[in-house]
């Protein structure tokens, strides 16, 4: 998954319009234009089309927990220069004050079944035994998963395309 599908899709599941996507990067210390959000949503293919990067999605993530938990006092935690799907599943856990078996239940809201332990694993430190790497294919079905039950509409399957 690119970092542009990850945001359109965090966009999508929330319902986010331009003024909301520009007051979550500027929670995380971070202004952006309009036209840029702009360009990160167009597909792949269109000549404006631009791409979002590591620092920008991690800043974005960043913002998005300032806006459902509050944002710390203090200078923000500086966003990553490298981000991996199991740090994105982290900050998405984090913002929406996920614990596990609220995961498990958003996992199997897209017929995905996994156990408590195996879920664990995505959420240890790099060096750890047990830890493991997030594949797209997870981080996908955690994001469909939210978006039933967030959107929670008919058409909540065919709203986007899922690839």
């Amino acid at each position: 998954m690119t970092n542009n599908d990850i945001l359109r899709r965090i966009r999508y599941i929330f319902d986010f319009n331009d003024d909301k996507m520009i007051a979550l990067f500027a929670s995380a210390d971070c202004e952006v234009t309009r036209a840029q959000i702009s360009d990160w949503m167009k597909a792949e293919d269109d000549p404006a089309f631009k791409k979002l990067s590591d620092v920008l999605l991690a800043t974005y993530l960043n913002g998005l927990i300032n806006d459902k938990r509050g944002k710390k006092e203090g200078s923000q935690p500086v966003p990553e220069k490298k981000l991996t799907n199991n740090a994105i599943f982290m900050k998405l856990k984090i913002a929406l004050n996920l614990q596990s078996e609220d995961i498990l239940e958003i996992m199997e809201l897209s017929d995905f079944r996994m156990s408590k332990h195996e879920l664990s694993a995505f959420f240890r430190k790099a060096g750890h035994k047990h830890y493991r790497e997030c594949k797209d294919q997870i981080l996908r079905t955690f994001l469909k998963g939210l978006q039933k039950q967030y959107r929670n509409d008919d058409e909540s399957d065919e709203g986007f395309k899922w690839k």
